[in-house]
């Protein structure tokens, strides 16, 4: 054989064995999101568009899906125990169910102590932990808080909302004796009016009635008095009529077109109340410079402060099969350049610190100014427990709105479920 000939058998060789090297490389990440909005699924294709040309090893297949047919086909995947590698996830009690049945995947190490953990602020990692461990990363949290009409308010006399809740119930009289609606609900989805009492019931008792019912230290857990006396503040609330006419079987689309037709005064709603708004509006518009937000007021005598912020956002769940590939992908989705462009492209509540020079839209920088501000972070109580203790509070919550349970009945309820787990 030629040196030649020798030349060009080891060049082949070694293209053959780099090759094979090559495909043993190649790794497929399976990523499920939410963002169906022309604007949100441009920008998440660019994403991985982007992470695949620097990685050209990986290749991401992505499913979209809208939020109820999300969570419906996650369920029977989940069933399977075949979970996608990256998923959305609102983190809480559903993600800790998924943990707890072994579905996830521990990347506490890609977390904690890490540059990656550090570019967040360390009680964000609380929602998507379980156990010590970490199972996801979010990249939007915010707040729930009051959405108001600036120009409903001044005419009954108001030029900021009411930051107690005596001064609250004052401003719904004026408005129900003006003929404004004072609240929009979409009582039919049951989770919009969850926030009211879970509100009320932080205002009464303040973070360390949850934090005690959660960890056992609170003996009655929900049946405990301030519970109770929440949900009959819930009550007397209701029994001004302060909701639209059929509350009960309205939508939160309902509930968001009122407020974005300039219908209602006010909706108790997250950050992504604007857009909404604007969506379901009759012209596309909303209410523009007239919508502000303030938080939810406090309560004399009550232990609660108007710092203790109820709320939660969005992110990524990483599935127990999914390769260190899936991982990789999600830190670059939440790093710094990523989280801005997604805060001004979509108007989230970024986590990443500094990622907030991303925000243009005021009314997000309202709600990341009460985030900032935040003393103490609830996730919403319907993710923060497990599926069905969440799903009775929702229906809790409904069933005293609808005069079908008293107070202390329905917190008898929620404290069944709970204590189930």
């Amino acid at each position: 054989m030629s040196r030649k000939t020798k030349l060009t058998a080891f060049v082949m060789a070694f293209a053959l064995v780099a090759g094979g090297l090559a495909m043993a490389d190649q790794v497929t990440v399976n990523w499920w999101h939410i963002g169906t909005a022309a604007n949100d699924k441009a920008m998440l294709q660019k994403f991985a568009d982007d992470y695949v040309k620097a990685n050209p090893n990986v290749k991401i297949e992505i499913t979209v899906l809208e939020n109820e047919a999300f969570k419906s086909k996650l369920t029977t995947v989940m069933q399977g125990g075949n979970p996608p590698d990256l998923f959305q996830s609102w983190g809480g009690g559903v993600l800790a169910q998924y943990a707890q049945a072994g579905l996830l995947k521990d990347i506490t190490k890609d977390v904690k102590g890490t540059a990656f953990g550090k570019s967040m602020a360390s009680g964000v990692w609380q929602v998507y932990s379980y156990n010590g461990k970490v199972y996801g990363a979010p990249h939007d949290m915010g707040g729930i808080t009051f959405w108001y009409n600036k120009e409903l308010l001044a005419k009954v006399g108001y030029k900021t909302f009411p930051t107690t809740w005596d001064d609250f119930l004052k401003l719904v009289k004026k408005l129900k004796a003006a003929g404004i609606t004072p609240i929009a609900l979409g009582g039919g989805d049951k989770w919009p009016a969850m926030h009211m009492w879970s509100y009320i019931a932080l205002r009464l008792g303040g973070g360390q009635l949850f934090e005690d019912t959660f960890s056992g230290k609170n003996a009655k857990g929900f049946e405990n008095p301030t519970f109770i006396k929440a949900g009959q503040m819930l009550a007397d609330l209701a029994a001004l009529k302060p909701f639209q006419d059929g509350f009960l079987g309205a939508t939160y689309n309902d509930e968001a077109a009122l407020m974005g037709n300039g219908e209602a005064a006010m909706e108790l709603m997250g950050q992504w109340a604007p857009n909404v708004e604007k969506d379901n509006s009759s012209d596309k518009t909303g209410l523009g410079a007239k919508l502000s937000t303030a938080p939810f007021p406090a309560i004399k005598g009550g232990k609660g402060k108007i710092t203790e912020v109820i709320g939660g956002g969005n992110g990524y769940a990483v599935g127990k099969n999914a390769p260190q590939a899936a991982v990789d992908f999600l830190k670059y989705l939440d790093n710094k350049k990523n989280n801005t462009t997604w805060a001004q492209v979509s108007s989230i509540i970024p986590t990443v610190k500094g990622a907030e020079v991303g925000l243009t839209d005021p009314n997000a920088k309202m709600v990341k100014a009460i985030v900032d501000k935040c003393t103490f972070f609830q996730l919403y109580l319907d993710q923060f427990l497990s599926p069905a203790a969440g799903g009775t509070v929702n229906d809790a919550v409904q069933n005293i709105l609808a005069g079908t349970a008293t107070p202390a009945q329905a917190m008898a309820a929620i404290q069944k479920a709970f204590v189930a787990k």
